[in-house]
């Protein structure tokens, strides 16, 4: 349920990916928590339509076309931002591609190379570039992993780039948290976006007969709710979830609505929710 009190009430959120999938969603929980957002992506026309449907639920919606790969343009993203909205005191990095499908050693080293460049440097341009502006009165970030929980044949690029996603977001926690500055990073499960469709497309041949199959019965189920993740990003950007950091979230698996302060001092103690590996049993 969506909190009646508005939990992000004056909070100005910067979200990349947002004209569409889950980004449009979290854009309109934000929205509805009182928060004023910027929507950053590839199209306009895509961004028109968002702002165009969001703006029925609160007219504090901006939008700038914006590529996260192209250092220039974040830096004009950032500078826009500052100026229509004032602040920036949330950055969801929602952008994000699948890259090419297929085996990693038939597909198109370029695209495979441009996955990267948009999922795991364009994360890291947007955070280098807002890390300045929050260093000021603190912050919430949340990053988007994915990639499924292991090993995902034909899908390297996504997997490999998403999985990166997380370490950096572990390192980047603790270069941080001294500026009150929390930092974490989530899965949002199998959900039924333009990812969807563009695996599909690519058929059976490329995707992998098994790893095809599920995407069909992924599909038709409905796939899991957008409304899940974005639900996730509302705690991590609110104050309910101050001092949880460097933490990778699952919007599926975690019992992260029963967490209270206590719980979250005593999760920030421990190795629990992170890359790092169990010791030998």
């Amino acid at each position: 349920m969506i909190s009646s009190n508005q939990r992000l009430k004056d909070k100005k959120a910067l979200i990349t990916g947002g004209s569409r999938g889950i980004g449009k969603v979290v854009a309109e929980y934000f929205l509805k928590e009182g928060a004023s957002v910027m929507l950053a992506a590839r199209s306009l026309d895509e961004l028109k339509k968002a702002k165009s449907n969001l703006s029925k639920i609160s007219p504090n919606v901006e939008i700038s076309v914006t590529d996260v790969a192209n250092p220039a343009e974040v830096k004009k993203l950032i500078n826009e931002t500052l100026k229509v909205l004032g602040n920036i005191d949330i950055l969801v990095n929602a952008a994000g591609i699948y890259g090419p499908i297929g085996p990693s050693h038939e597909v198109d080293h370029s695209e495979w190379k441009k996955t990267y460049e948009i999922n795991l440097f364009g994360t890291f341009n947007v955070y280098q570039n807002v890390v300045p502006v929050m260093k000021k009165n603190g912050g919430k970030i949340i990053n988007f992993s994915g990639g499924g929980d292991g090993p995902l044949p034909n899908f390297s690029a996504y997997n490999s780039s998403k999985a990166a996603i997380t370490r950096l977001t572990e390192t980047l926690a603790e270069e941080i948290k001294k500026y009150n500055i929390d930092i974490n990073v989530i899965a949002p499960g199998p959900v039924n976006t333009h990812f969807l469709d563009v695996a599909l497309s690519a058929g059976e041949d490329k995707a992998g007969k098994e790893r095809y199959q599920k995407l069909l019965e992924q599909k038709e189920s409905g796939g899991t709710s957008p409304e899940k993740a974005a639900e996730l990003c509302v705690f991590l950007a609110s104050k309910d979830s101050d001092g949880l950091t460097g933490k990778y979230l699952s919007a599926v698996w975690d019992k992260w609505q029963t967490w209270d302060k206590a719980k979250i001092k005593e999760l920030s103690k421990s190795d629990i929710f992170t890359l790092k590996r169990v010791k030998e049993l």
